[in-house]
């Protein structure tokens, strides 16, 4: 499994499906992407300048809202994932 360095999390992206309205089929290129998330893996947490470990907020299992261009997209055996900082989490959903 991919073990993220530092404060990056690695997300599987929850995919919306596809809607239809009237009959009209919205190309998947022209919809909104994806900011939504499960957490699959939390790196170790930052340091700070004085040497300082601070833990990750977020954890393995949790679903998490984030901002909507963040992150690397990363293919690890044929499953997508992605990579993203954690200061660039907004939101755990409960």
């Amino acid at each position: 499994m991919l073990k993220p360095l530092g404060d990056r999390v690695v997300l599987k992206v929850q995919k919306e499906e596809e809607q239809s309205i009237g009959g009209i089929v919205i190309a998947s290129n022209a919809k909104e992407k994806p900011t939504t998330g499960e957490v699959i893996a939390v790196g170790n947490g930052r340091i700070l300048d004085n040497g300082q470990r601070v833990e990750p907020e977020v954890k393995v299992g949790q679903s998490v809202v984030f901002d909507k261009y963040a992150g690397s997209e990363v293919k690890y055996e044929s499953e997508e994932y992605l990579v993203i900082r954690e200061n660039d989490i907004i939101a755990v959903i409960d």
